[in-house]
């Protein structure tokens, strides 16, 4: 079952499951569009992985890494499925990115990469969207990539069995196909990138770790929308909009 939370239209919040387009909760069920679709989960932050796919390190003219490479996204970052993002203006560069995120189930440290799976609670849709023309000048990245809105995650959380290892990822813009790939591409699993990241910080319940884009990644216009399909676990949509300088 993928859990969804989402608003009814009473306007309670809930937590149900979501199927093909439709929300059930208790004996009520919903067409999704009948709802507001709420972010999957509400993370004290979210692990970002750098490189993580080789043909996407060669785009970006950058050597393989030999660890996987870290940065973080704040909590004001988290866009809902169904949200329009406004991206920063006045930019030159501003790209989409589409990910797997990894969300965590309970509060743990010091995770060995053989019990990594423990502490998953299953998997989402990410857009990790990016402000090229700072994150090129910044070392921390916190205006290219920390910006309000820059993680758009949906539309619901896939229990770890219902997502292959090979799951595709796909990226669309305006129904344009612009990222394929597959998680079988990356560089880092799952597990091993649990294990090094909780051998640094302590993860808490609800936390995201998204774990890298293949190649394909390019710009956006204002009015773009963007589609992220995880095979077993749907398809997040978001919009975009561009404020004049």
């Amino acid at each position: 079952m993928r859990q969804v939370r989402f608003r009814d239209p009473a306007g309670a919040e809930r937590t149900g499951s979501y199927d093909d387009g439709t929300v059930t909760f208790g004996d009520s069920t919903y067409d999704a569009e009948e709802v507001d679709i709420l972010a999957p989960t509400e993370p004290t932050k979210i692990v970002c992985v750098g490189l993580n796919y080789a043909d996407h390190a060669e785009e970006e003219g950058m050597d393989i890494p030999d660890r996987p490479l870290l940065f973080l996204k704040p909590p004001n970052a988290v866009a809902s499925h169904g949200s329009t993002v406004e991206l920063p203006a006045g930019k030159e560069k501003l790209e989409w990115e589409a990910e797997l995120g990894v969300v965590i189930d309970r509060q743990c440290k010091a995770v060995d990469a053989d019990e990594a799976m423990d502490v998953v609670r299953g998997f989402t849709c990410v857009d990790d969207l990016s402000n090229r023309d700072d994150q090129r000048v910044e070392q921390n990245w916190i205006r290219g990539k920390a910006f309000d809105g820059a993680a758009p995650m949906g539309p619901a959380i896939a229990p770890p069995e219902d997502v292959p290892e090979d799951a595709s990822v796909e990226l669309r813009v305006n129904g344009e196909t612009k990222q394929s790939s597959s998680r079988a591409e990356f560089i880092f699993s799952v597990p091993e990138l649990i294990e090094e990241i909780t051998t640094y910080m302590t993860l808490e319940a609800g936390d995201v770790i998204i774990t890298g884009t293949p190649a394909g990644v390019g710009p956006l216009s204002d009015g773009d929308t963007v589609e992220i399909e995880i095979e077993g676990v749907g398809t997040l949509e978001h919009d975009v909009s561009i404020p004049d300088a």
